[in-house]
């Protein structure tokens, strides 16, 4: 009963994101072709696709960091481009590259986003511990970040992302060089996110990790959305009883699994 009235809410509500019809070209290459795709609160979304597929071109026009030549985004209830700076206030981004100032120290840099959301300074000192002792960063987060490794940055870029406790947060690639122990921590803190509600937008090649802990999963090929839905929907759209990743190859590479005989006679 208790799914049903989670599920009931959730149909009744504004999506987090809402994708209507959106098309991306750069000169004659259509990187995003008439997409339409909504994400409502709630939600762990896993959005795969092969390089070059039209992810990051995507994310990046959820964000607003990149605008549609036709069609609508909406964050939150708001369109960016026509009133992003709202729909941005709701969202965080981590790339699949993290950025950090290598002359702040990983604390610098969290009190530095911190001020630009205008989170008090008790709020910001709280928060921070918390990520701190949950991602165990209190061995170099007092270190200029120029000494930290590709897996310490994403930490501090993710909690970075938290701090404003956003209400959609979208990442890409976020298990990168992180350790197995963090890896488990983050999908903790994902899952914990979506059951307040909150949204997560998870683009990744890690496609273990979001068959594990995505609600949907949707892939997309060529700019399209060839695949959506549960992995159960995804089974049943691709005919097999198979992982993620079978499904993923069959869906997105056919040519091979017809050369190696089918789904159906891998074993």
């Amino acid at each position: 009963m208790g799914l049903l009235i989670s599920q009931f809410v959730a149909a009744t509500m504004k999506p987090s994101i809402d994708i209507q019809s959106v098309h991306k070209s750069f000169g004659s290459k259509v990187a995003v072709r008439d997409l339409t795709l909504s994400v409502p609160p709630g939600e762990l979304f896993a959005f795969l696709g092969p390089n070059g597929a039209g992810k990051t071109t995507t994310i990046k026009m959820i964000c607003g960091l990149l605008h549609p030549q036709r069609g609508t985004i909406d964050v939150c209830g708001h369109r960016m481009g026509i009133n992003g700076l709202a729909g941005k206030a709701k969202l965080a981004y981590v790339p699949d590259q993290p950025f950090l100032y290598d002359k702040l120290t990983g604390r610098e840099f969290l009190s530095f986003v911190g001020e630009m959301y205008r989170i008090a300074s008790d709020v910001q000192h709280r928060v921070i511990n918390e990520l701190t002792e949950q991602l165990d960063m209190g061995d170099f987060l007092n270190n200029l970040t120029e000494t930290y490794s590709h897996g310490m940055k994403q930490k501090v870029v993710l909690s970075a992302a938290l701090l404003h406790d956003p209400e959609v947060l979208i990442i890409d690639e976020p298990m990168v060089g992180l350790d197995p122990r963090t890896v488990r921590v983050v999908k903790d803190l994902f899952r914990a996110r979506v059951r307040e509600g909150r949204t997560v937008f998870m683009s990744t090649h890690t496609l273990g990790v979001a068959e594990a802990v995505a609600d949907r999963i949707g892939i997309i090929n060529q700019g399209e959305v060839i695949a959506l839905g549960t992995m159960d929907d995804l089974r049943s759209q691709a005919a097999s009883e198979h992982s993620l990743e079978d499904i993923f190859l069959q869906l997105t590479h056919p040519e091979a699994e017809t050369d190696r005989g089918g789904l159906s006679e891998a074993g």
